[in-house]
């Protein structure tokens, strides 16, 4: 079958800005993979086609790039998928929110510099001494929530909108490999490694879009990491930040009041933060002028005791399984 694949293209030594190529060619398209398709234009049609693949197994994460706009692996996507739900023509494009170097290559020194930030080995408490001699048994790894699987191809980097905005964002792939050693049980660094999370372009800088989640050829499930490591620092009693503000301040409102009360949590989130509560006061005063603004004070709800009852029970139940 022929099939025609339109990929993005750029050489930084000829072009001014990315533009489409076209490539068609002949393929058993049940068997053929996307980066078959790549290696054969490669050899018979244009040797100029930079792209990265090695194992061609799904276990290097070489060739992650985005097809038919999905964050995937190349050599996992087959064709005849591809022809089956969007047509003959196959989109390739590189990765997003990394440089780009040529065609579907990009420069990686970002995501291995944000990778080595998270130190991701096991430490000592004092960061200098000697790490236990123990192996992870069969019920300690179950702790890791799979993370250890990550191969580090950069899908949920690219797919990540946090760090299209914020680009010091330490990104999905960094601090999923920050929750691998921090759920260590022979890693003895946690304040330290919590401390370091907690801060500007660490884990409260997650939308929790999901994104990660849904690309991830390995099932790592980036964002679920993200969410244990903000529940850890709010355990550790880490909640100076308007992140965890805004987690602890929105559970203190629900059981003290039996609903969400959106005039008075922002004043409870925010009053450590003057800068970023005084930020808010053109927005309230919209929503003043439009009737949208509640007041900060209500009655609690008729039925309080049986939600506060909710709160007590959870509490409970948070403490037979930790």
């Amino acid at each position: 079958m022929r099939i025609t694949l339109s990929i993005r293209r750029f050489d930084p030594e000829r072009d001014h800005a990315p533009h489409e190529e076209a490539f068609r060619l002949d393929v058993a398209w049940r068997s053929t993979t996307v980066l078959d398709a790549l290696i054969r234009i490669r050899q018979e049609i244009d040797s100029t086609l930079a792209f990265r693949h090695s194992c061609r197994s799904a276990i290097c994460g070489s060739c992650s790039m985005i097809i038919n706009d999905r964050h995937t692996l190349a050599c996992k996507t087959l064709v005849g998928h591809e022809i089956e739900r969007h047509g003959p023509t196959i989109r390739v494009e590189p990765m997003r929110n990394l440089p780009p170097l040529k065609d579907l290559t990009v420069r990686m020194e970002p995501f291995w510099d944000k990778a080595r930030l998270v130190t991701p080995w096991l430490e000592s408490a004092d960061g200098a001494g000697t790490i236990p001699d123990a192996v992870l048994t069969k019920e300690t790894r179950s702790h890791l929530h799979n993370v250890d699987a990550c191969i580090m191809c950069g899908a949920c980097v690219s797919s990540c909108s946090s760090l299209a905005v914020s680009p010091g964002f330490l990104g999905p792939a960094a601090l999923a490999k920050a929750y691998r050693f921090l759920a260590d049980p022979r890693d003895r660094a946690r304040t330290r490694r919590l401390e370091a999370l907690t801060q500007a372009d660490g884990v409260w800088d997650c939308t929790r879009c999901n994104f990660c989640v849904e690309v991830c050829p390995k099932d790592v499930q980036p964002m679920e990491a993200i969410v244990r490591i903000r529940r850890a620092a709010i355990t550790d009693g880490m909640t100076d930040t308007i992140g965890a503000g805004h987690i602890t301040s929105f559970v203190d409102v629900v059981r003290h009041e039996g609903r969400l009360n959106e005039g008075r949590l922002p004043l409870q989130m925010l009053w450590r933060h003057p800068a970023a509560l005084l930020a808010q006061l053109p927005l309230a005063v919209k929503m003043l002028v439009r009737g949208k603004a509640p007041l900060p004070w209500h009655p609690p709800l008729p039925s309080i005791r049986a939600i506060r009852g909710l709160f007590g029970r959870w509490r409970r139940a948070s403490s037979w399984t930790n």
